[in-house]
């Protein structure tokens, strides 16, 4: 039953009632599986680029840099660093107090090759008068470690991705994650005036964090690179959140008998780039990032995928002006199923059976829409999602991303298939968000709401459900065009613990 009070925490967070019950419905009723049909591949779906190619398309990238149009470099932010830490915590609550797993024996091994090993000693030392070699000698391993995660100490463990000391340059000085984006951008994303514009999306309690970074360091990237940067945030709007339930779908309420909620996911983020005013946006993980020396291959394929997109769009601009002229022939129309068929990678098994005003306003449709080339590195037994062809709710098929959260994991078929992909999606993605007359697209309408899951959780000792909304790459852009694009391995490197900042590729 509602309540005054819930009443009024709904209109504090944006929530109508009938979307609080659509949430709740959904627990009784679950989600439906993705119908995927197959996985896509270098033989279907996925393009490799020739030498040639990849040459052509970096100078379309660059001249289309020349036209003076706004690029956004697009960055989820907000995760925290907590995840990348977790063996390290397991160690502080370990009934032992030397390092047993390889895991600890890597970190204490190695502990000098940290870019945060210079902070870290002086920390140490101002703290217990001791500094890190002194420290191993006496055994007091779990004393580097609270200083190097707990409050008091770095707070690494209570901070963001985005905030923490990734990589260690010759000249002894150190960059975050955040200051390795801003460096990646200006090699990419720099237009003709000289501007980068970046966006973060970060959580509201470390986004006074993010603007000291960005106050102290941002005048030395634009001294060092002389450019101009715009740097602007964005949180996760309450309005997306979703109600938490107990194992019996009953609404959950804490101590004080106030509703519930969870953040929605990633996919609450189709808001946030919904409000960016940008011909083309890229978007990447915080922490998918290189040192300097690492970065050309990086920046090359960034450039590739833009040039495609570019060349993308500006065919579908020419198809969509052409069917408004009304003046096309009947090659003209064959061309434009071509299109649609061979470089979008859509299928409609109907389409003979139209008439020729319906098969040009179904073609007019599937152009106009967002587009996206998302990079696609080969399987190296990454967990998540990768690419795949759909059936859509129009029951044309496309290429899609899928995690394993859609698919119907318990048919042995669907298992399989989905266990063949060659493919892992990086989260390497380039969008162009603008119809043929400039107006930006509402993202919110090309999403799947079908395409959510319910994941399992637990607080304070109690087991909850909570809604995860169509995913930011998933189910938010399931109605967008879509191309894969095979991009090398070299260009995916995220930090998913501590020691993989010990990998080659970060320092």
């Amino acid at each position: 039953m509602i309540t005054i009070e819930d009443k009024q925490l709904l209109a504090t967070k944006g929530i109508s009632e009938s979307l609080l019950n659509k949430q709740l419905d959904r627990f009784t009723k679950g989600f439906p599986h993705l119908e995927a049909t197959a996985p896509a591949s270098v033989e279907k779906g996925i393009r490799i680029i020739s030498d040639e190619e990849q040459t052509h398309y970096v100078r379309l990238w660059d001249n289309y840099l020349l036209q003076n149009r706004k690029i956004v470099k697009f960055v989820p932010a907000s995760g925290a660093a907590s995840r990348m830490f977790k063996e390290l915590y397991a160690f502080l609550t370990a009934p032992y107090d030397a390092p047993e797993t390889a895991a600890e024996k890597l970190f204490f091994d190695n502990l000098l090759q940290f870019a945060f090993y210079k902070d870290l000693n002086e920390l140490l030392i101002k703290n217990t008068g001791s500094d890190i070699s002194e420290l191993l000698i006496a055994g007091a391993y779990k004393t580097i470690v609270s200083g190097l995660l707990e409050a008091g100490g770095l707070q690494y463990g209570l901070l963001p991705k985005g905030l923490l000391l990734f990589h260690t340059y010759p000249n002894g000085s150190t960059r975050t994650a955040l200051e390795e984006h801003l460096m990646e951008g200006a090699l990419y994303a720099r237009n003709a005036s000289g501007e980068v514009f970046i966006h973060l999306t970060v959580s509201p309690e470390n986004l006074l964090l993010f603007e000291q970074l960005i106050k102290e360091r941002l005048p030395y990237y634009e001294q060092l690179l002389n450019i101009k940067y715009t740097i602007t945030f964005s949180t996760q709007s309450p309005a997306t959140d979703t109600i938490a339930v107990d194992t019996d779908n009953r609404p959950l309420r804490d101590a004080n008998g106030i509703l519930e909620f969870r953040p929605g996911g990633h996919g609450a983020l189709i808001g946030n780039l919904n409000a960016i005013d940008a011909d083309v946006v890229f978007i990447k993980n915080i922490d998918n990032v290189v040192p300097d020396h690492l970065k050309t291959e990086t920046v090359r394929y960034k450039k590739i995928i833009g040039g495609i997109l570019v060349d993308l769009q500006q065919q579908i601009h020419r198809y969509v002006n052409l069917i408004n002229s009304g003046n096309y022939t009947h090659d003209q129309t064959q061309e434009m199923i071509y299109f649609l068929q061979n470089e979008l990678c859509i299928k409609n098994p109907d389409t003979k059976l139209l008439e020729d005003a319906e098969l040009i306003l179904y073609i007019k449709r599937k152009l106009l829409r967002p587009l996206r080339v998302c990079g696609m590195v080969r399987n190296g037994g990454e967990p998540g999602g990768g690419p795949f062809f759909a059936v859509n709710p129009d029951d044309t098929i496309s290429l899609q991303i899928i995690e394993s959260s859609q698919i119907d994991m318990h048919d042995p078929a669907k298992k399989m298939m989905f266990e063949q992909a060659t493919h892992f999606n990086p989260v390497d993605i380039v969008c162009a968000l603008k119809d043929p007359d400039g107006t930006t697209y509402n993202l919110p309408d090309f999403v799947d709401e079908n395409t959510g899951f319910i994941s399992l959780k637990s607080k304070n000792g109690r087991e909850l459900k909570a809604i995860e909304l169509p995913g930011l790459w998933n189910g938010a852009m399931s109605d967008w065009n879509t191309v894969f694009v095979e991009v090398p391995a070299e260009t995916f490197n995220p930090v998913k613990t501590v020691n993989d900042l010990l990998r080659a590729q970060h320092q």
